[in-house]
């Protein structure tokens, strides 16, 4: 693992890749990403990988090339898997480090200066920062009291040992990323994010959490809906169950799937509780959402296909 951040010329060398699908809201994105708040020894490339069947971004991208102050690649990588996006990202990154925001989130002025000061004090392999979500006026109160779309690490034992890429910084040289890349399988149902960043802990990567390194993400009203989350929670699960399932021998499935049955039962009751608590029941009935979707995965159902022509999902 390095030990010295500086590249041989005495500059720390990032890109950032924004993974792309017919979103208005990029321009937002980019714009936030010039007026980041850098050391002076710290150079930015951003790599625009375009995951549409057509380049729709490229003309986008063009105009915006004399408003940054910072080189843009642009790469057209169809389609509509989001994983063949992140993994042109990787491919053509030639920095030190690669991090990854969302094309709907913007960065916080110190977003890039904060993960890299956590990546120096605690030579991890990739530092993940928080995503704060912005709800609009017509969200249910008790989704913004709950702040259910909000997004941070999940610790196991005081160790992260999985991840998510929309906000993150990876050390390219970290013998747990080199050569790593997003499962292609994966990338309409998604889940692949978690599958990456699993699998690097695993062959022991490391992966730290700097709070300070924020980026904000509007929750549009198609996504402030129960429904949605359920689903989303429900696909997590089944990532998880499917990633026990894959090193797993039978016994451990088969304890593995009677302690999520259990968890769904006690979520059940949970939320009958909670019965007038909104925002409590709904934790608890996504929680459970969660834990059925775990007892899925380890039975071997794949993921559900979420993103296709209509959507590819960026977060």
């Amino acid at each position: 693992m390095r030990t010295c951040l500086k590249s041989k010329d005495d500059r720390i060398l990032i890109d950032i890749g924004v993974c792309t699908y017919r979103r208005p809201e990029l321009e937002r994105t980019l714009r936030s990403l010039a007026i980041l708040d850098l050391p002076a020894d710290v150079e930015l490339r951003i790599i625009v990988a375009d995951n549409d069947t057509i380049p729709s971004a490229a003309q986008r991208i063009e105009e915006l090339r004399a408003l940054l102050p910072h080189e843009i690649l642009y790469v057209h990588c169809p389609s509509s898997n989001i994983s063949i996006a992140r993994n042109a990202c990787l491919e053509n990154a030639k920095g030190d480090f690669l991090a990854f925001i969302d094309d709907d989130e913007t960065a916080s002025p110190g977003w890039i200066e904060n993960l890299l000061k956590t990546a120096e004090a605690t030579a991890a392999d990739a530092v993940l920062g928080p995503v704060k979500a912005i709800y609009g006026p017509d969200a249910p109160r008790w989704m913004k009291r709950g702040d259910f779309h909000s997004t941070v690490p999940v610790w196991v034992a005081g160790e992260i040992v999985t991840g998510y890429t929309c906000n993150v910084l990876l050390r390219l040289d970290a013998r747990s990323i080199a050569g790593r890349r997003f499962n292609l399988a994966l990338g309409r149902s998604g889940g692949e994010d978690t599958e990456f960043f699993s699998h690097m802990y695993e062959s022991g990567g490391k992966i730290a959490y700097a709070a300070s390194a924020w980026v904000e993400e509007p929750v549009p009203n198609q996504r402030a809906a129960f429904a949605w989350l359920a689903k989303r929670k429900f696909r997590f699960g089944q990532t998880h169950g499917r990633l026990i399932a894959d090193q797993a021998t039978a016994g451990r499935r088969t304890t593995q799937l009677a302690l999520a049955a259990a968890k769904c039962g006690f979520c059940a009751v949970a939320s009958l509780l909670f019965l007038f608590s909104p925002e409590r029941r709904n934790r608890y009935v996504l929680r459970g959402s969660l834990h059925a979707g775990v007892i899925v995965g380890l039975l071997g159902v794949r993921e559900i296909e979420q993103y296709g022509a209509t959507e590819v999902r960026s977060s």
